[in-house]
């Protein structure tokens, strides 16, 4: 049993009855006595041991502090806060920036870009970003042609109600070869 108060005939030369030392608040590995007279070895870790510690300034906080190896440091990381971007190209990424976000931001596909993205303007059964298509296409009508070769230049176009020309065949420009009286022979072009 210790003692925690004494007394020395009327005078009180020692009282810890009323003191409030605990483990909890005494630094580590260092002795006081409670109110009860008994030693008391501090858990305190106030002073707590960093050499482990693997933060370096770029993963804190800008402007924020830390202790590593006993020294402190101030971070570099920039607070982002609520990051927003959109995607406006198929091949161009969102980049999204060196440091903390909050959580809070929001990438999406740009406004305009979305806005295209309907089931009637993609191929029936084909899925784009959780859009199924229904567009079966109009019906296209081919046509045909004939023509004869000519000396001169020919645009040729498929008539009306055809949308394009599937063929066009050329007939040779006819030549005809006749006797003349010069004992010679005459060649007709066209």
């Amino acid at each position: 049993m210790a003692n925690s108060k004494v007394v020395l005939g009327s005078e009180v030369l020692i009282d810890l009855t009323q003191d409030t030392v605990d483990a909890s608040h005494l630094l580590d590995g260092y002795t006081a006595h409670g109110a009860d007279g008994e030693a008391v070895t501090g858990t305190c870790m106030f002073d707590a041991d960093t050499s482990d510690a693997t933060a370096t300034a770029s993963e804190i906080l800008a402007t924020k502090t830390a202790y590593k190896n006993g020294q402190k440091i101030t971070g570099t990381m920039p607070n982002n806060g609520a990051v927003s971007g959109s995607i406006s190209d198929v091949s161009t990424p969102y980049t999204v920036p060196n440091g903390y976000h909050d959580g809070s931001g929001v990438v999406g596909i740009d406004s305009t870009e979305a806005s295209k993205i309907i089931a009637g303007n993609i191929k029936d059964g084909v899925s784009i970003l959780g859009v199924t298509g229904t567009y079966t296409g109009e019906g296209v009508t081919a046509q045909t042609k004939s023509a004869t070769s000519s000396l001169v230049a020919q645009t040729i176009l498929p008539d009306a109600g055809y949308d394009y020309l599937a063929e066009v065949d050329i007939a040779p420009i006819p030549v005809t070869r006749t006797p003349n009286p010069a004992n010679g022979t005459t060649v007709t072009i066209g």
